[in-house]
């Protein structure tokens, strides 16, 4: 089994910054592409940024130039610098990763539980 457990979420005004960080454990023998989606209430979960093991990222137009995706291969988890908030972000932002476990030859996608990021104006 393994478990996505993000932090970092909370209350900031508009125009501050957080960092989202996501951490995978349990029966991991390799993970691929990590990323960041989000959803505010009453639309649909979108992809926010992605990035590969060697690094290759990807964004959404909506947040490009204001959000930096990483991750740390060593430790498993990937993270999101987003700058210049508006209340626009406001959503529950959600990690996922794909995994390799021990056990099997493929890659299953699993997904956090989600942290509220909330931009007051």
């Amino acid at each position: 089994q393994v478990q996505l457990v993000e932090s970092g979420g909370g209350l900031v005004q508009a125009g501050g910054s957080l960092r989202l960080s996501c951490v995978a454990s349990g029966s991991i023998f390799s993970i691929s592409t990590m990323g960041w989606y989000r959803q505010a209430p009453g639309k649909q979960r979108d992809l926010v940024a992605g990035i590969s093991t060697g690094g290759l990222t990807n964004y959404a137009n909506s947040i490009k130039g204001r959000f930096t995706i990483s991750r740390d291969n060593a430790k498993n988890t990937v993270y999101l610098r987003m700058n210049s908030l508006e209340p626009e972000d406001t959503a529950v932002y959600y990690c996922n990763a794909d995994v390799q476990s021990g056990a099997t030859p493929y890659y299953i996608t699993y997904w956090g539980q989600g942290t509220q990021v909330t931009v007051s104006s």
